[in-house]
């Protein structure tokens, strides 16, 4: 099984990135299943269903998010209407709308378990996602071998112990969250393919996909001006793992950072 896991898509110009590059990516590296995390996808803060519709629309097969799933109240019928498309972190209170965990079932029968996680460190305060996680695994590998993590936080010693965590017991982990796609990329000893950030899809111009001059207004001068998505030099980052359909093992995971034209 081939999996292309994309990055926090920024705004429009993420969007865009998706729309247009996907296709070609997706002949080139003979992908079988695409995830892309949502969770920036309207104005660079939260979701709306125009946004997580036009990922979809792009031939993006689920959504995963992290700590700005509650960013626009709009989405919260959407998610009620499609469950199966969008997570949310699986470590929120119980009784929180959403699933954070997921199943993508191909045409010809081989299926990818997806769970959604986040973490702790420097972020809000929920259930442990190491303890959470214990439970999802189980309940996925009695229906696939082949599961997906997506680790949504700030530290990435968080990320790193997550990898280290599930090593061996899911096919891919990846950290999202920071928007700065990280060089360290490889599976691990018990076959678990591995990056601490698998990077953006938006403009590199930019303060981790926001304007620069606002960025910087609030860090000289604690301003609190409104954050606006950059428009220049957008790309498309994110990861392919190659997954061993009988075992779940990763053969091999490759960085993906591909330029829009015309950014």
């Amino acid at each position: 099984m081939k999996l292309l896991f994309m990055g926090d898509v920024v705004g429009r110009p993420g969007l865009q990135a998706v729309r247009a590059l996907l296709p070609r990516l997706k002949a080139t590296h003979g992908i079988d299943v695409t995830v892309a995390n949502a969770e920036n996808s309207d104005q660079g803060a939260g979701m709306v269903p125009e946004t997580v519709d036009s990922l979809l629309s792009s031939g993006v097969d689920l959504l995963t998010s992290g700590n700005h799933f509650w960013s626009k109240k709009a989405i919260l019928p959407w998610i009620t209407a499609h469950p199966d498309k969008l997570l949310r972190p699986a470590n929120y209170p119980k009784g929180t709308p959403g699933r954070g965990h997921g199943l993508v079932t191909l045409p010809d029968g081989r299926a990818l378990g997806v769970i959604n996680l986040e973490g702790r460190v420097f972020m809000r305060t929920h259930e442990n996602p190491f303890e959470v996680v214990e439970g999802l695994v189980a309940e996925l590998k009695a229906r696939t071998p082949c599961i997906l993590v997506d680790m949504h936080c700030e530290a990435s010693s968080e990320k790193n112990a997550m990898g280290v965590h599930l090593d061996g017991r899911v096919s891919v982990v990846v950290g999202t969250h920071t928007h700065v796609q990280t060089a360290d990329e490889r599976v691990l000893p018990g076959g678990t393919a591995f990056i601490t950030d698998v990077g953006m899809c938006g403009p590199l111009d930019s303060v981790i996909g926001m304007k620069k001059e606002t960025s910087l207004a609030r860090f000289l001068g604690q301003k609190h001006a409104p954050y606006e998505v950059a428009e220049k030099l957008v790309y498309l980052q994110g990861i392919v793992a190659d997954i061993d359909d009988a075992t779940g093992r990763a053969r091999g995971i490759e960085r993906v950072r591909v330029h829009l034209p015309g950014t």
